[in-house]
């Protein structure tokens, strides 16, 4: 399938700025409080409002290269919007219909599975081995989910 690169540069980053938030948030907020309806509101809130401010900043950014046409820098704005809204909902399934913990651990697989998945494709297109695109965007993932899970942690101890 040939996609434009306007809908590719949309996609790629919305999914992977989805990706990383959701989970950073998710298990910060889990390691914190512990709660599901925090865990729920804040993947709310984040695929509502960072998949806003991400399609605006993305738009800022395309409407500063004079390369770029308006429908272009549109097709970047919505399908970077669209992308990250989508997939940080993804990540409320677990939450409704499974425990709280294991809807972590199942999010957390779901959230490396798509990175590793996407950095597969990415690669692939570019010719280059996906090994090495793969272990390096899950390596800065797995950061992502130990630091918010210390910081979550820190933050409950002032409860």
């Amino acid at each position: 399938m040939i996609m434009k690169q306007s809908f590719k540069t949309g996609f790629g980053f919305g999914l992977t700025s989805g990706i990383i938030t959701t989970l950073g948030l998710i298990v910060g907020l889990h390691a914190g409080t512990h709660s599901k309806m925090v865990v729920l509101g804040g993947i709310l809130v984040i695929a509502i409002a960072d998949a806003f401010s991400d399609a605006l900043g993305i738009h800022v950014a395309e409407e500063s290269d004079r390369n770029q046409s308006k429908k272009q820098v549109w097709e970047v704005t919505v399908s970077t919007f669209l992308s990250k809204f989508l997939v940080a909902l993804t990540f409320v399934i677990p939450i409704l219909f499974m425990q709280l913990s294991v809807a972590i651990m199942a999010s957390v697989l779901w959230g490396l599975f798509l990175i590793g998945t996407l950095s597969f494709y990415l690669a692939k297109q570019k010719g280059e081995n996906p090994k090495n695109a793969i272990l390096e965007h899950l390596f800065i993932a797995v950061l992502v989910i130990i630091v918010t899970n210390s910081l979550g942690n820190w933050v409950a101890t002032f409860n």
